[in-house]
């Protein structure tokens, strides 16, 4: 239901607070990461090219991450998990490019090792912030109108993407 930046973000925050323990909340941050990548890029590899055959939309978006991955394999193989949206299907596609699975082993647990870094200690600060800014009774109203502003753009945003998709 979330994507793993929300949760890994949160887990966190959870570490900050005393929930949650900051080395394990990254290890399974890890974990969960390359092992997913490493799954989606082993069914590429086996079955991408069959099952691309059969979803002509897949198509062009694999042939735009192929066309990328010829020029740019290493840095796409590292970043690919920083770009919104192009997450889940980018290992599926590096697999059905038949790139050699120890190069994407090795770049992805690197990059997944920066990913995972980022966002768990992003949250834990986020945490340590959100803390301050709550525990001094001046800061509250900003922080209950600011909670309250980013309610309602995910309202107004989920509201627009389902009618955009229902005109479709």
């Amino acid at each position: 239901m979330f994507e793993g930046e929300t949760i890994v973000l949160l887990a966190g925050a959870a570490a900050h607070f005393g929930v949650l323990e900051l080395p394990w909340v990254m290890a399974s941050g890890l974990a969960g990461c390359v092992a997913g990548d490493q799954l989606w890029f082993f069914i590429g590899r086996r079955w991408g090219p069959r099952i691309l055959a059969l979803r002509p939309s897949w198509q062009e978006r694999a042939e735009r991450v192929h066309g990328y991955l010829r020029r740019h394999q290493d840095l796409l193989i590292f970043t690919f998990r920083f770009y919104y949206g192009l997450r889940a299907v980018t290992p599926f596609a590096i697999g059905s490019a038949q790139v050699p699975p120890l190069r994407f082993c090795v770049l992805n647990f690197a990059s997944a090792v920066l990913w995972t870094a980022v966002f768990a200690l992003a949250g834990y600060f986020l945490g340590d912030a959100t803390e301050r800014l709550i525990a001094d009774p001046r800061y509250v109203p900003y922080a209950i109108g600011g909670t309250v502003l980013v309610v309602l753009m995910v309202f107004f945003a989920m509201r627009m993407r389902r009618r955009s998709t229902a005109s479709r």
